[in-house]
């Protein structure tokens, strides 16, 4: 295709503007501009800027201001609000945490981060030389073009804990109080069930390393090879990132094609996953300061999610929130989707209380990890449901640590009346206090006992246990710890059982 490595920028800058993700370097001379609709610019503060997108068309920009909200604990950026001028019009936009492209005029941009994450950050995930790295693409194109990108686990939307855009790492109790080096989660991180999930290839490519292994002619570039990794190279010049495997399925070889769906192996534990089961997913490709960086693959996923599963809606209630005992939070739904438009929202809280709206605010009075449960629904009686975990630290000088919990099941979708589903269930706290599994549909709790994560990669670190449900309809599990203190730590689950 005749397209251009680098765009001119008029601004206070006069500087040229990489195309992000450009597959010439890798691909034999080649550019796959078709398969990236979007444009990748970052900018300064007041900064002007006039893009030229695939299709021909000319933007304006403009970044008018940044404003980052830091939590009271440990001071880590948890929310961003960026003025930005689009053709004249002025948009406002979040950055990262499970946030969408926005329409503005006759196109729709995001942001995945701002220079305030790198304030605590203790490495460089982005590549970002400015203030904030906006992605821009014509109003009415897909996000990505069907076909060029699969979801990567064969699995239910948000199925268990994630770990997304920018998110400070919890699940397995990394939040502390106190200012300290912050690992903001640039990837995605999937949980799934243990050795029970697949984990399939999102694009065609070259697989340019398993496990240690890697391509001669990629050694010097952003590879980090381990016994549980793959890393696919697709035709936009992307690499992609698959850990934590428990086990890389034997047709996968260094230096072979791997096509789009291709099993890759089983979802795991292993590698520095903290000892919570998940699939850690990240994109890697050229950045417009020139440096490598972080793709934030959170819109693609949940394109191709949609295109895959065709659901009627997908509710979203993440990302988690930290406070301290006493603090207002906000809970936020708006960032769920239904196919019919309007949702109605409801909040069905940890102490027995509903309310309605979108958004809700609440305060807690005691330390421990909360689960509030959104659901969303539209007049056609679709529903769908997610949730949000609150840790609530103590007071100002109480630096209780709060116990954390992570608990999955396979399978999670498809399932029916009478089918065996399997809960695997693991605390945080060193302690073998127990955890209590409430299946949702009057049947009696069960106790098991997970090891408190006392070693990652313990093959039984996990309690396990079984259910089976007798009726159809959309179960919400309910997975509870305890510390030795009396704090809860709480996770939930939904389970959907049709006839």
């Amino acid at each position: 295709m005749n397209r251009r490595d680098f765009l001119k920028v008029s601004g206070t800058s006069m500087a040229s503007v990489m195309i992000s993700g450009c597959g010439a370097e890798f691909l034999g001379g080649q550019e796959h501009f078709d398969t990236i609709p979007f444009r990748t610019i970052d900018l300064n503060k007041g900064e002007k800027a006039k893009l030229e997108l695939d299709d021909g068309s000319l933007v304006n920009l403009q970044l008018l201001d940044v404003q980052h909200r830091q939590d009271s604990v440990c001071g880590a950026v948890r929310e961003v609000r960026l003025q930005v001028k689009v053709d004249g019009e002025t948009v406002e936009l979040s950055s990262g945490n499970y946030t969408l492209p926005v329409a503005a005029g006759k196109f729709k941009l995001d942001c995945p981060v701002t220079y305030g994450y790198y304030a605590a950050s203790d490495i460089d995930r982005w590549g970002l030389a400015k203030h904030a790295r906006l992605r821009v693409w014509p109003r009415e194109s897909a996000i990505l073009p069907a076909g060029t990108f699969l979801y990567p686990v064969k699995q239910r939307w948000l199925a268990s804990d994630t770990q997304m855009s920018n998110e400070p790492v919890y699940v397995d109790g990394g939040e502390r109080p106190g200012l300290r080096k912050i690992f903001y989660h640039s990837a995605l991180d999937f949980g799934e069930a243990e050795r029970l999930v697949e984990v399939v290839s999102a694009t065609d490519g070259l697989v340019v390393s398993r496990g240690t292994g890697v391509l001669d002619a990629h050694k010097n570039k952003p590879i980090m090879p381990r016994y549980d990794v793959v890393y696919v190279l697709d035709e936009r010049g992307w690499y992609i990132r698959y850990s934590h495997l428990y086990q890389i399925d034997e047709a996968i070889r260094t230096g072979g094609h791997i096509g789009a769906g291709q099993r890759i192996g089983l979802v795991g534990k292993e590698g520095s996953s903290g000892g919570w089961s998940h699939l850690h997913f990240e994109i890697t490709s050229m950045q417009p300061s020139g440096k490598w960086g972080n793709q934030d693959a959170y819109p693609f996923v949940w394109e191709a999610y949609r295109r895959e599963y065709q659901p009627m809606m997908m509710a979203v209630a993440r990302p988690h929130k930290v406070v301290r005992v006493g603090e207002e939070v906000v809970l936020d739904g708006s960032k769920s989707w239904g196919a019919g438009g309007q949702l109605s929202y409801q909040w069905l809280l940890s102490d027995g209380m509903k309310s309605s709206g979108a958004t809700v605010k609440k305060i807690y009075a005691e330390p421990g990890t909360f689960c509030e449960t959104l659901q969303i629904s539209d007049h056609n009686g679709n529903a769908d449901y997610d949730f949000c975990k609150v840790i609530v630290f103590g007071g100002e000088n109480a630096e209780i640590i709060p116990p954390s919990i992570h608990a999955c099941c396979f399978p999670a979708q498809n399932v029916k009346v009478g089918q065996r589903i399997t809960f695997k269930v693991r605390s945080f706290t060193k302690e073998q206090t127990g955890e209590t599994m409430d299946f949702g549909d009057e049947s009696k709790a069960v106790t098991v006992y997970s090891d408190g994560n006392r070693k990652w990669w313990a093959r039984d670190g996990y309690a396990v246990t079984d259910h089976v449900y007798d009726k159809p309809g959309d179960y919400i599990v309910r997975a509870e710890c305890r510390d030795k203190a009396g704090h809860v730590g709480e996770t939930r689950l939904l389970v959907r059982v049709s006839v």
